[in-house]
């Protein structure tokens, strides 16, 4: 049975199936890895979303409603922005298969209750943009499974209510951000705003909402603003209370509080007081206990470790190197690492009387050298050395400097005046003495100048001791 492609063609068919998975919408700009769809007046997603977008642009839109597993087919998606459209409610599953997630703009739509169903699934999310929605409600579970958020911002809605009691130290280690101003929030459950993490504290916005104005709330934004929180400086004029729930009878309480003067607002907060500072040197590889040992007592106290990255640590890895954290403020690093040398700051909070004291421990681990040497030892080795290179130097080089001594050369023997020796000296017959003889006297032609200097004083030796002969001195000898 013949087919009815060529081969040719199934082959081209394939690659364009496979290719439309990865193809860019027409009505969006990619780039790399980045999706941008803004402003192009859609009330759909587009279909058939690259698989390898990280950053999804769909603001100032129009749509008004996500599916569930809207975006289950973009497994590497990091940052979805959504800002500027239409939502009024999220599908069940919205964010199925997308836990990847890490920031979340939602910002400028039209949700209204924000349900604990919205947001599952997104256990990485550490950015979540809520504001200048009609937010009027947060369900109680809503944050519950976001472990890892670090800011979220509710501003420009119409909150009445929130649920403080869902945030702790072990489901939000590492929130330092929670936006909640703006709001219709006329009175907070206090005991659990106190109960909040001291870094959530530190940084929980209230400013611009509907308080009314009452000890225990005066109390809550004194303590706050004696331990110096930006949150509460930073918007001085902003932060009002109504007297008597009466909007027209508001009060700026931190600037005026003659209306606060018969509240019992509780011991003074004091202010971070920290310990010595302790210094730790350990070798790498040891095991590491940091203990958080301040001036507060007591067995409700609750303990914030800070690291050298300026992080919050809890019950897991930093700097791949794993951590451990006991109830009594103690943190035990097994394996030291030279990258965790820094200084670690620990925080001993009081929340039953409003008091916080820390602790810093400098730590400095250091990686053994092997077979390392004394300082001291080291110096003394070399002086050594140089010692014995410097007397080899002196007495077992060859001299080859000019101005050393040369040894003379051997003295040539002059012989003394004898008589009877003359015939044999000057005799004619010199030239048939032996050969040996003759060759060595063939110096003699070096120091003629020598041997008429003796002839000069033998002639005057003759003639004082013969007076009457005459002697002449020829070429060839004395005659």
């Amino acid at each position: 049975m013949t087919s009815l492609f060529s081969p040719d063609t199934v082959v081209l068919l394939c690659l364009l199936l496979h290719s439309t998975e990865g193809t860019c919408p027409s009505i969006c700009l990619c780039t790399s890895d980045t999706l941008s769809c803004g402003s192009q007046g859609l009330t759909r997603l587009p279909l058939l979303l690259p698989p390898t977008t990280v950053t999804l642009d769909l603001s100032y839109n129009r749509l008004g409603w996500l599916g569930p597993g809207s975006f289950s087919s973009l497994p590497k998606l990091d940052t979805l922005r959504l800002a500027n459209n239409q939502l009024t409610t999220l599908g069940h599953g919205v964010f199925q298969n997308t836990s990847s997630l890490r920031h979340l703009d939602l910002s400028s739509n039209r949700l209204r209750v924000l349900e604990q169903h919205f947001l599952q699934g997104l256990w990485r999310l550490e950015e979540l943009l809520l504001y200048n929605n009609h937010i009027t409600r947060v369900e109680g579970g809503t944050l519950s499974g976001l472990s890892s958020l670090r800011k979220a911002y509710f501003s420009l809605n119409q909150v009445t209510e929130f649920p403080f009691f869902s945030i702790r130290d072990h489901s939000h280690p590492f929130l330092t951000m929670l936006d909640l101003s703006s709001n219709r929030m006329t009175t907070l459950p206090w005991e659990d705003v106190k109960a909040l993490p001291g870094s959530v504290q530190k940084g929980l916005y209230l400013h611009n909402n509907s308080l009314v104005c009452e000890c225990s709330m005066y109390s809550v934004f004194w303590h706050w603003e004696q331990r110096g929180f930006d949150s509460v400086r930073d918007f001085t004029d902003e932060h009002t209370c109504l007297i008597y729930g009466e909007p027209r009878a508001s009060v700026r309480f931190l600037r005026h509080s003659l209306y606060f003067q018969n509240c019992t607002v509780g011991k003074v907060v004091s202010l971070p007081m920290a310990v010595l500072l302790s210094n730790l040197m350990v070798n790498e590889g040891e095991r590491v206990h940091l203990d958080c040992q301040t001036s507060l007592r007591g067995k409700e106290l609750s303990y914030t470790w800070v690291s050298p990255n300026q992080e919050y640590l809890t019950q897991t890895s930093f700097n791949d190197t794993l951590i451990n954290m006991f109830p009594n403020g103690t943190l035990e690093i097994p394996a030291a690492k030279v990258n965790d040398s820094g200084l670690y700051l620990c925080t001993a909070l009081d929340y039953k009387h409003m008091l916080n004291a820390t602790r810093e421990v400098n730590v400095t681990v250091i990686r053994p050298m092997p077979d390392t040497f004394n300082t001291g030892y080291t110096t003394l080795l070399g002086c050594v050395v140089t010692l014995v290179v410097i007397l080899m130097y002196l007495y077992l080089t060859p001299c080859r400097c000019g101005c050393c001594k040369q040894p003379l050369p051997p003295a040539i023997p002059i012989p003394a005046y004898d008589p009877n020796t003359l015939a044999s000296i000057f005799s004619p017959t010199l030239s048939h003495r032996d050969p040996t003889k003759a060759n060595i006297n063939k110096r003699v032609v070096f120091m003629e100048p020598l041997m008429e200097e003796q002839n000069g004083d033998l002639r005057a030796t003759l003639a004082r001791e013969q007076p009457g002969l005459q002697w002449e001195w020829g070429a060839s000898g004395l005659s």
